[in-house]
């Protein structure tokens, strides 16, 4: 691409034909110019996750997932209870058609 004198004024003239060296001297491609791709969008959520352990009596749950809420610990250390009636009174909830 030819550009003519009248175009530009002198300095851009001048700083165009500066960038255009270097770049030639470093063999920059056009891609090189652009930078890099911006990052990929974060996927996005997957919904809520299914409860995984449900408190019999408050009926608090907990998908898991993260930190152990504190009324797991307590259902599990003062309470008495066991992982598995936690879990098990999901599954009660489940087919009683509650929640």
């Amino acid at each position: 691409m030819k550009l003519e004198d009248d175009d530009y004024p002198p300095e851009k003239l001048a700083a165009l034909r500066t960038v255009r060296k270097l770049v030639e001297f470093w063999n920059i491609s056009p891609q090189e110019l652009r930078g890099p791709l911006p990052p990929a969008p974060p996927p996005p959520p997957a919904g809520a996750l299914p409860i995984r352990y449900r408190h019999p009596v408050s009926g608090e749950t907990w998908d898991g997932q993260g930190e152990h809420p504190a009324w797991l610990r307590d259902a599990l250390l003062k309470q008495g209870y066991t992982v598995e009636e936690l879990k098990r009174a999901v599954t009660q909830v489940s087919s009683d058609g509650q929640g």
